[in-house]
């Protein structure tokens, strides 16, 4: 990717970070219905390893769609083991006792380590096309890269519908989403 179009993203990160924000004030009386699309739409998935994550900053909280989900299977939550490396996963509980972690997101105490079939991804922005806008360390993308080397792995972004920007730049390296949740629809794609 040239020196322009990582300039390019981040000036879309930061404007996409700002828009979340707002939509996240705004929105997040919607979080209950957004998670219950979600959990709704991975139905097909009960029993399968399921990967949600712990929510930071202004993302939208699948919670209350993992505490679903752990009822018909298990669950993880991503690891960051180290920079520019693909992430790890741990099986992951409404009661499992956690403690901080990487970039201030909460990681199981005790490490079960997981390989998960289905991943709900958070994301800054995402465009109808199943691109994500992430914070920028390409965890994710690294992630299905390597995931989808090995296996059939289906990708959730979870989102606002306030997140949607169809004018962010992509490269070679960014891997598309298999589907996106709101709060107002689930589109495939």
């Amino acid at each position: 990717m040239s020196d322009v179009s990582v300039d390019l993203k981040a000036i879309a990160r930061k404007r996409a970070l700002a828009q979340r924000e707002v939509v996240h004030t705004r929105d997040r009386c919607h979080t209950g219905v957004a998670s219950q699309l979600l959990a709704t739409f991975l139905v097909p998935h009960y029993g399968k390893v399921i990967a949600g994550y712990m929510p930071i900053k202004s993302e939208i909280d699948p919670l209350a769609a993992m505490r679903t989900l752990s009822e018909h299977g298990p669950v993880a939550v991503p690891i960051v083991e180290a920079k520019a490396a693909p992430l790890r996963f741990d099986l992951w509980a409404p009661d499992t006792e956690m403690i901080p972690g990487a970039f201030g997101a909460s990681v199981p105490k005790r490490s079960v380590p997981v390989v998960p079939d289905v991943l709900i991804v958070p994301l800054v922005a995402f465009n109808r096309a199943g691109h994500r806008l992430g914070y920028g360390g390409g965890f994710y993308d690294r992630t299905l890269a390597k995931l989808r080397a090995e296996r059939d792995i289906l990708a959730v972004g979870f989102a606002y519908s306030g997140q949607e920007m169809a004018d962010f730049p992509t490269s070679r390296y960014d891997v598309p989403l298999n589907a996106i949740v709101t709060e107002n629809e689930v589109f495939t794609l």
